[in-house]
């Protein structure tokens, strides 16, 4: 393991399970001792920094890349804190309050009446999850390194139900999140309850930037529809492509970290 990390072990909240949470920071954070930094929140923390953590060996080399791209004055250099994802992934990202509308708990407890295995497995508790990232995680970051904490320097970052905890973070803590990454987000399994929360809470244009995108290969293809609905309420609600508001399509790209990693960049530059 020959990236540097800072690692705060097994945190954690009531009805949550314990995680390790691990901090990069950038070179020019030695280099520059007065400066503060902004700082990029990210899910799945296993699968960030290690080869030998991730899954199938494959890591989304934010290091290397932030490293590379503020060298070159491209972006500017950002600290990294990836949380961990635990058993309890799904229930821990997927959002509790689009199902929250009469229809939504109607759906929930036709599921529960048919004994749909997934919702047995899990414990959802999304909200518990964020909870510890703004009252427990990000506070410790501020205090113990030097950060930039305005919203407009926070960005919350993942992919599939990565990308959904983390759009849900910045609607559910707009005043804490400024910015939110979403690869290849798992829309599907919000079904017809995205859209309508999304028309009802997502914060006023002006103050934000969200940056969309999936593949094209069949495991990814799936999210297109989703994508072009919420494309349109982006619209609906004023946000302006390119501007504050980014969504990418990628011919063949698959739902892996290792096509990912090949896009951060894009999602780095628009944002720092």
């Amino acid at each position: 393991m020959s990236i540097p990390l800072t690692r705060y072990p097994d945190l954690k909240k009531p009805g949550l399970l314990p995680r390790d949470v691990w901090v990069w920071t950038p070179p020019q954070y030695d280099c520059h001792p007065d400066a503060r930094f902004p700082v990029i929140y990210m899910h799945d923390g296993q699968n960030l920094f290690y080869p030998e953590k991730a899954y199938k060996g494959i890591t989304w080399g934010v290091s290397e890349k932030i490293r590379k791209l503020s060298t070159f004055g491209f972006i500017e250099p950002a600290i990294v804190v990836g949380i961990d994802n635990t058993t309890n992934r799904m229930g821990d990202y997927l959002p509790t309050r689009p199902f929250t509308t009469p229809e939504g708990r109607a759906f929930v407890a036709k599921l529960k009446a048919e004994s749909v295995e997934e919702l047995e497995m899990f414990n959802f508790v999304a909200d518990r999850y964020l909870a510890l990232i703004v009252k427990t995680i990000k506070p410790r970051i501020d205090r113990d390194f030097r950060t930039n904490p305005e919203r407009n320097r926070t960005i919350i970052m993942g992919s599939s139900m990565g990308g959904l905890i983390s759009l849900y973070a910045l609607v559910t803590y707009s005043h804490i999140f400024g910015n939110a990454g979403c690869f290849s987000t798992h829309w599907p399994i919000l079904g017809q309850f995205g859209p309508p929360y999304l028309r009802e809470y997502l914060p006023e244009a002006g103050y934000h930037r969200f940056y969309f995108d999936h593949g094209t290969a069949p495991d990814d293809i799936g999210y297109a529809p989703y994508q072009a609905a919420v494309d349109e309420i982006m619209v609906e609600k004023g946000y302006q492509f390119g501007h504050d508001w980014l969504t990418r399509i990628f011919p063949g790209a698959k739902h892996h970290e290792s096509a990912w990693r090949k896009r951060l960049h894009l999602a780095l530059r628009f944002f720092l």
